[in-house]
């Protein structure tokens, strides 16, 4: 399994982005965004569960951040807004197999494959 995480760049504060997480391989149950800011542990964004839609946000991002999957071209979006530069981080995604319940998606043990990071930088 290969995840290709794209989309990141510099944004000004109060912007938004959009993020791409392209996936091939094996299908995939559950695709999430984490994200590390350096100096800083890797953080939980938002996840979604490929069956059903279900999603998951961190509160450092909900109501501001929606997390959509294509199927078709295999990709998962991370769309925020409203960003400051708590924000600047390098997202990566990761992905499982396997499916688990809602209250799981937010946990960084239970994805098993990683991709590269892309980085957000927000200018304030």
């Amino acid at each position: 399994v290969q995840l290709q995480a794209s989309g990141g760049g510099l944004v000004q504060a109060g912007g938004s982005l959009r993020l791409s997480c392209a996936a091939s391989g094996r299908s995939m149950s559950n695709v999430a965004w984490f994200r590390q800011a350096p100096g800083k542990e890797r953080e939980f964004v938002a996840a979604i569960r490929w069956t059903d839609r279900a999603t998951r946000y961190s509160d450092s991002v909900k109501g501001r951040a929606t997390i959509s999957r294509d199927s078709a071209k295999n990709m998962v979006y991370l769309q925020m807004g409203s960003l400051t530069p708590e924000d600047a981080a390098v997202y990566c995604c990761a992905a499982s197999p396997r499916a688990f319940n809602t209250g799981s998606l937010s946990r960084e043990s239970v994805y098993d494959y990683w991709g590269q990071g892309t980085q957000v930088t927000v200018s304030s």
